[in-house]
């Protein structure tokens, strides 16, 4: 649209807004053309190197998510436990308790806010292929769509994503679905 209008010489277009268009389509070029080659970098790296390839076997994690996993988290080792890890991103619930009762609540969102994004948007796209597709392979994410709104659901199976990232990468194996 901008380009067509930026070509139109016969569009009443001032100098200045012309000039400032078109400096705005080459730095636009530009950036696409570098996050081009950084992507296929990390393409090219998750084929190669141990831990992003174990971790691009995990439904809804590519690439990018692997390679931010590897790059921004801690040593998983530290973690005590997948929640640990889940809780690290502020994927799990908060817990009220009085009375010896515990009581979940809504999801903290404290924490890993990168990876968390990233987590979430693969579970959407989890999801949606399982929509899609008229049904899941996994009976607990068919059984969690058919009763809870996507978002929330998508929020749930990040959380699970979470705990499989930890799972898979202190156990050094690939992931296998149960």
């Amino acid at each position: 649209m901008l380009e067509n209008a930026l070509a139109d010489e016969t569009s009443d277009l001032p100098g200045p807004v012309r000039e400032m268009g078109t400096i705005y389509l080459e730095q636009i070029a530009r950036l696409t053309e570098a996050i081009e080659r950084l992507a296929d970098e990390l393409k090219a790296a998750s084929k190669t190197d141990a831990q992003l390839r174990r971790l691009c076997t995990i439904p809804g994690i590519g690439p990018v998510t692997a390679g931010a996993v590897a790059a921004f988290a801690p040593d998983l080792d530290t973690c005590d436990s997948g929640r640990s890890f889940a809780a690290w991103l502020g994927l799990v619930p908060r817990q009220n308790s009085t009375g010896g009762k515990c009581r979940l609540g809504s999801v903290s969102k404290m924490g890993q806010t990168g990876i968390r994004r990233l987590l979430i948007v693969g579970a959407m796209s989890v999801i949606r292929r399982a929509v899609r597709k008229g049904g899941s392979s996994n009976r607990w994410l068919a059984a969690l769509v058919a009763r809870k709104p996507k978002m929330v659901a998508a929020v749930a199976l990040a959380n699970r994503m979470a705990r499989m990232i930890w799972a898979v990468t202190t156990k050094q194996e690939d992931y296998r679905m149960a």
